[in-house]
């Protein structure tokens, strides 16, 4: 999960969200990265439940047809995975060689993972050591979680050469495009349908990252209870559109925000947890970066930068890749740009030195 690169060819980055599949492929030109490919298309409800891939034909068939609508004849993909079945976790062992640490890293990760060892694909990643402690960043994934993925990218034609964590593509994304400094303590905050996916970090370095099951899709679900909406009305609703007609006028923003106080809860937690793990030298939160569907939410960058007391932004994941705009409509690419952010940091994963 943490391999740099992936050779020399080209890689397609696939976000397959509970609510639509993303593909996004890069190029380089010189030093300078590119857009060359984008997909977008929305699945069917349900499709996803629980981050399980419940209709892999549904999901191959979008697969397949966004890679022929787009024309993108790249069949190596990179896709991510997240929520209950991933932990992320930075642990502290006793100093080691490299050779010791790869032998027994099962062992030393067992005691934090609520899974069968047997159950699971694990990979780490060295951050830090001193003379007598290793630091590590450890990631494992439910082994059924990772074939699941792979199978409906297979039955698409495809090849997945690479499966990484959402949170940390949601990282690469930022390192490349916001070239952070050590010591800015910056929280990403990817809000998908149904789960968001939090990074903490310190610069280039995860110090703290975790999946919540809160998403845009319990936005929709309050305003149909709430109002008698069906799942489209509740949707325009929610982006902003007014009430259809024949539905009794009411205020929308008190509804909006009993979800997005649920959210802030969650986002509270993961704060709460990262300052009971955080170094003496590591100072608060500085700002936030908010991607996702859910960061296209009228006023939640507002509410979330009122709630924390500090600066709230969204996420620009094209921020330094160049986009033809004669070959991507300006307008469509404002639409979907903060929903692109993982497949965006998977796709890197082919260009990376």
């Amino acid at each position: 999960m943490f391999k740099k690169g992936a050779g020399k060819k080209n890689l397609v980055g696939l976000d397959i969200g509970s609510s639509a599949v993303k593909a996004v492929e890069l190029g380089k030109k010189g030093s300078a990265l590119q857009l060359l490919n984008l997909g977008f298309e929305n699945l069917q409800t349900d499709t996803i439940v629980d981050g399980q891939i419940m209709e892999l034909n549904n999901v191959s068939n979008v697969i397949s047809h966004i890679f022929s609508e787009h024309q993108i004849r790249t069949t190596r993909v990179a896709a991510g995975v997240s929520g209950h079945s991933v932990i992320v976790k930075n642990i502290v062992l006793p100093a080691m060689s490299q050779e010791e640490l790869q032998e027994s890293f099962s062992w030393h990760a067992e005691e934090h993972i609520p899974f069968d060892i047997g159950d699971v694909n694990l990979d780490y990643e060295l951050t830090g050591k001193s003379s007598e402690t290793l630091h590590v960043l450890m990631a494992a994934c439910k082994s059924d979680k990772i074939a699941n993925v792979k199978q409906a990218i297979q039955l698409a034609g495809k090849q997945p050469v690479i499966i990484d964590v959402d949170a940390f593509a949601l990282q690469n994304c930022y390192e490349v495009n916001y070239q952070p400094r050590g010591g800015e303590i910056v929280a990403l905050l990817n809000i998908g349908a149904a789960t968001m996916n939090i990074n903490i970090l310190n610069g280039t370095r995860s110090i703290f990252a975790r999946d919540a099951s809160v998403g845009g899709s319990q936005y929709t679900s309050l305003l149909q209870r709430e109002l008698g909406l069906s799942f489209e009305q509740a949707e325009g609703v929610k982006r902003g559109m007014a009430l259809p007609e024949g539905v009794e006028p009411r205020p929308i923003q008190p509804i909006i925000e009993t979800v997005s106080e649920n959210l802030a809860l969650e986002v509270k937690k993961t704060f709460d947890f990262y300052r009971t793990t955080a170094q003496e030298t590591e100072v608060g939160i500085q700002k936030i970066l908010l991607a996702g569907g859910g960061s296209k939410l009228p006023g939640l960058p507002d509410f979330l930068s009122r709630r924390f007391e500090i600066p709230v932004e969204v996420f620009d994941p094209f921020r330094q890749i160049e986009v033809d705009e004669r070959k991507f409509d300006p307008d469509y690419m404002r639409e979907i740009v903060p929903e692109m952010a993982v497949a965006v940091g998977l796709a890197l994963r082919g260009v990376e030195a």
